[in-house]
C-alpha cells in the first residue's frame, strides 16, 4: 500500500458514510492497537498514531530501559541501555522508551482490509450519528417508502436508515405495498443492540395534531392552539382548540375556506371523521360542546368523582351516545370527565324512585328530599354511609346535629329496606331470570312501602 492509499480510503469512507475523518482515524488506530496487543501480549504498552505526512499508522512499543544480558531481556517490555542510547542518547536506566514497530501488518495494510476494519470499528459512530439526527426530529411528521413487512410490522425506508411502523400503529383498514409513500409521526427513537430503532405511528393523537399544524398557519404561528385531542383511528376524532386572538375563530381557522384544511387532514387519515370544538375552562360548557351535535337538556356534575350525568331528550339519546358509544366515549377521553348519558324519561323515573325512597326517612318532606337528591345522593344507603361533614353541605343540614339525625334516619330506613328485600329473596330458579326477578322484587317493595304509607296516613 503506497503512502497515500490509506489516506484515500479514509477520505472516501468518510464521504460515503458521512463520518468525521477524526472518528475514522481513531477507529483505525484502535484496530491496529488491538492486533498488536495480541502479538506482543497483554502487558505490552503500545500506542498508535496516524501520520498525516506518510498517510500511514505508526505503531510504538514502549519498553523499559534496563542493564541486562541480551538473553535475559523480556523483548516486548525491556530494552538494553546500550541499544536504547542509540535511539535516544539522553535516556537513562529506568526510563520508558517508545520504539517504532516496523514490519508487515502494521502501517502497510491492504486497502480492502483497511475498509473492513474501518467499517467494523465505526459502526457505533455511524449508529450514534443516526440516533442524534433522528432524536432531534422526535415529535415530527416524517415520510419514507414502504419496503417490506416483518411480523406484521411495516419497515419504512427513510434513506439513511429504516424505521418501524408497528401494526398496532397502522390505521385499521390501511394496506401498504412495497414502494408506497408512507407518512407518519415519529413517536420514539431508542438505542438497541442492533443500533438505533426508530418507531413511527399513524394512530397517535399527536399525529392528528401535527397534521393540523401543517395545514393551519394560525397553529404554526401560535395564534391557535390545540389543547386536547382524542382519537379512535380510522373512525372518528375530536380536537379542542382555543384562539389567543379575539379576532380569530379557532374552529373556523382549522376548518378552512369551504372546509379545505380539515378535508386535507381527513384525506390523509383515510376518511376519519373529525369534530373540531372550542375549548373552555368551564367543564360543563366544554362537555356540552364535546357532545355536539347532540342537544343537552341539563348537566349534573359530581366533582368528587369527576363524573357528569347528562340529560337529553329521548330523541337525542342515540345521537349523544353515538354509534357503539363512540361519541360519548371520545367526549369522555377529551374532557377527562366520566359521562353518563340518560334520557329525560328515564331520569324522571329514576328521580321519582329516589325521592320516593328519601321521603321515608323520618322528618323528610318532598322539598327536603329534592334538596338531598340535588346534592348528589342517589339512594337512602348513600345518605346513611355519608360522613357528617359531607351531609352538612346539604342546604338545611348545616348543623352537625341535623346532619347526624339525617344520617341515623337514613340508616334505619336502609336497614329496613334490606330486611324486606332479604325476605323477598327469589328462589334459585327465579334468580336465574336475572334483572326481571330483581325488578319485580323492587316493584313489590315499593308497593309494600306505599301500602305502609297509606296505613300511617289513615
Amino acid at each position: 500500500m503506497n503512502t497515500s492509499e490509506l489516506a484515500r480510503v479514509i477520505e472516501s469512507v468518510g464521504k460515503d458514510r458521512g463520518i468525521k475523518r477524526e472518528i475514522i482515524i481513531s477507529a483505525l488506530e484502535q484496530a491496529i492497537l488491538s492486533a498488536a496487543q495480541k502479538r506482543y501480549g497483554p502487558n505490552a504498552v503500545l500506542e498508535a498514531h496516524y501520520n498525516s505526512e506518510s498517510g500511514e499508522i505508526d505503531l510504538f512499543l514502549f519498553k523499559k530501559v534496563v542493564e541486562s544480558e541480551p538473553e535475559m531481556l523480556e523483548e516486548s517490555e525491556e530494552i538494553n541501555i546500550d541499544e536504547a542510547r542509540v535511539l535516544d542518547p539522553e535516556c537513562n536506566i529506568g526510563d520508558e522508551l517508545g520504539v517504532k514497530v516496523e514490519g508487515p501488518g502494521f502501517g502497510r495494510i491492504d486497502a480492502q482490509t483497511a475498509k473492513q476494519v474501518i467499517f467494523q470499528k465505526v459502526r457505533d459512530a455511524e449508529r450514534e450519528i443516526i440516533y442524534n439526527e433522528f432524536i432531534h426530529r422526535k415529535g415530527e411528521i416524517i415520510t419514507g417508502i414502504a419496503r417490506r413487512v416483518e411480523r406484521g410490522n411495516l419497515i419504512i425506508d427513510l434513506g439513511k436508515t429504516d424505521a418501524v411502523l408497528p401494526r398496532t400503529e397502522i390505521i385499521p383498514g390501511e394496506i401498504f405495498k412495497p414502494g408506497d409513500r408512507v407518512q407518519a409521526y415519529l413517536s420514539d427513537v431508542a438505542h438497541t443492540t442492533r443500533g438505533p430503532q426508530i418507531y413511527l405511528s399513524r394512530t397517535s393523537p399527536k399525529y392528528l395534531a401535527k397534521l393540523f399544524e401543517v395545514e393551519v398557519p394560525e397553529i404554526r404561528d401560535g395564534i391557535v392552539e390545540i389543547k386536547l385531542c382524542a382519537r379512535e383511528p380510522g373512525a372518528r376524532a375530536k380536537i379542542a382548540v382555543i384562539s389567543k386572538d379575539r379576532d380569530v375563530d379557532p374552529v373556523g381557522a382549522c376548518v378552512g375556506m369551504k372546509g379545505i384544511r380539515v378535508q386535507n387532514v381527513i384525506q390523509e387519515l383515510r376518511g376519519e371523521k373529525i369534530d373540531i370544538i372550542p375549548w373552555s375552562d368551564n367543564p360543563v360548557m366544554f362537555v356540552r360542546s364535546s357532545l355536539a351535535p347532540a342537544e343537552i337538556s341539563s348537566v349534573r356534575l359530581d366533582e368528587r368523582t369527576k363524573a357528569m350525568e347528562i340529560m337529553v331528550e329521548d330523541d337525542q339519546l342515540s345521537l349523544a351516545i353515538g354509534r357503539r358509544g363512540q361519541n360519548v366515549r371520545l367526549a369522555s377521553h377529551l374532557t377527562g370527565w366520566k359521562l353518563d348519558i340518560i334520557s329525560k324519561s328515564k331520569l324522571q323515573k329514576r328521580t321519582a324512585d329516589v325521592i320516593f325512597g328519601l321521603k321515608h326517612i323520618e322528618g323528610i318532606q318532598e322539598t327536603m328530599a329534592h334538596s338531598i337528591y340535588g346534592a348528589g345522593y342517589m339512594s337512602v344507603r348513600q345518605v346513611a354511609e355519608a360522613s357528617i361533614d359531607a351531609l352538612q353541605k346539604i342546604p338545611g343540614y348545616e348543623s352537625a346535629e341535623a346532619a347526624q339525625k339525617l344520617q341515623e334516619g337514613a340508616a334505619a330506613v336502609a336497614d329496613k329496606v334490606e330486611a324486606v328485600m332479604a325476605s323477598m329473596a327469589p328462589a334459585p330458579a327465579i334468580e336465574a331470570a336475572g334483572n326481571d326477578a330483581k325488578s319485580q322484587a323492587e316493584a313489590r317493595l315499593r308497593e309494600m312501602m306505599r301500602e305502609e304509607d297509606k296505613k300511617t296516613t289513615e
